[in-house]
């Protein structure tokens, strides 16, 4: 991999990353941007115990341009781009929208291809590591700022999601704190660990997983099932079987099988609701023989460990965390949304209408050929 940073017109950091070592990347920003100004501020809600980021300045990003006026697809001609060269294999840029900037963190952009056509699940093996080091590097990098304790690598993939932009990319949030669901998570972990003397929850919990109905996949090094108490209609769970707190701690035989089962892991989600391959779950749910659905929408979250102080998670330190994706989809069956109504909403308490195992089971029935 070769790293290359530059600037954009507006000041903004930029990194090229290529698969060729030979590559060189010249291209200057020829657009007349002025300096990005942002509003991001932290507020505390002192009765819920967490933070919200309040960036009015978002109001007026881009939405849904025409292909032809992708921000995210490279430099061609006269038709200018946030990415300057005319070709790249992957690109990381600060968002020039940020929800978080300055003393409240980052925000960063990630594109996965030039390829605006494309997804995830079409890139290559090689492409895929690409990605993963990209993530890894800015972990990296962003942990160093003073003012980052967390970051959060993420791809939002689909309309029904709220993506705005149909070009394949990512997001990485550099937060200035730890976020709520990895506080709860870290306070079942010393929970746990205090009342079995020492056991690993994770640990615990990738046990009785890998012994149980829910898997979904299984390599020599990760592994992906649905949860006991999934959530979300879809949702799996990709761990590496060495337990690590982070994308940085991960070793080099992880990193070289993770293309292999998270592209599998994305072809099978595509799959899911695809009714030419649906069978009985399609006459089930009323789908047309030989009609096919709408790319899956779906969010994928890395869950890593905080770069912060722990005093509060008594006995619990960063390599007690696991590194782990989270692969959920909205969608809960063919055409249908589940959407976070009153009791999801108002008081945070999941329903789920797909069983776990019947998810799993789904999940497995798709695999690709």
């Amino acid at each position: 991999m070769k790293k290359t940073s530059t600037r954009l017109a507006d000041g903004r950091e930029l990194i090229y990353y290529d698969l060729r070592d030979d590559t060189v990347r010249g291209a200057v920003d020829r657009r007349p941007l002025d300096r990005t100004v942002t509003t991001s501020e932290i507020r505390r809600d002192v009765l819920l115990g967490d933070s919200v980021a309040i960036a009015s300045h978002r109001q007026g990003r881009t939405y849904h341009p025409p292909a032809d006026e992708c921000p995210l697809c490279p430099t061609r001609g006269e038709r200018l781009s946030e990415i300057p060269d005319s070709s790249y294999d992957v690109v990381v840029f600060e968002n020039r929208f940020p929800s978080l900037a300055g003393d409240s963190g980052r925000c960063e952009v990630v594109c996965f291809t030039s390829d605006h056509d494309a997804s995830f699940a079409d890139l290559t093996e090689e492409q895929a590591r690409l990605v993963l080091d990209a993530w890894t590097d800015r972990t990296s990098e962003l942990s160093h700022l003073p003012s980052v304790e967390q970051v959060f690598c993420f791809e939002n993939r689909g309309e029904e999601i709220g993506v705005t932009l149909g070009h394949p990319h990512g997001q990485i949030y550099a937060y200035p704190f730890t976020t709520p669901r990895t506080a709860l998570m870290l306070s079942s972990l010393a929970a746990h660990k205090e009342a079995t003397g020492g056991e690993n929850l994770f640990d615990a919990v990738l046990e009785k997983e890998l012994a149980g109905e829910r898997v979904v996949l299984e390599g020599e090094h990760w592994a992906a099932f649905v949860p006991y108490a999934a959530h979300w209609p879809y949702e799996v769970h990709l761990y590496p079987k060495r337990r690590v707190p982070d994308l940085l701690a991960l070793d080099e035989a992880a990193r070289t099988e993770f293309p292999q089962v998270y592209l599998e892991l994305l072809r099978r989600f595509d799959r899911i609701f695809d009714r030419r391959d649906a069978g009985k779950e399609g006459a089930r749910d009323g789908a047309e023989e030989g009609a096919g659905e709408p790319p899956t929408p779906y969010i994928a979250a890395w869950h890593q460990a905080p770069f912060g102080a722990l005093e509060e998670f008594d006995g619990v330190s960063r390599d007690d965390f696991a590194l782990h994706l989270e692969l959920f989809t909205i969608r809960r069956t063919s055409g249908k949304l589940k959407f976070l109504a009153g009791s999801e909403s108002g008081m945070s308490v999941f329903i789920n209408d797909v069983p776990p195992e019947r998810a799993a089971e789904r999940l497995r029935e798709v695999a690709s050929s």
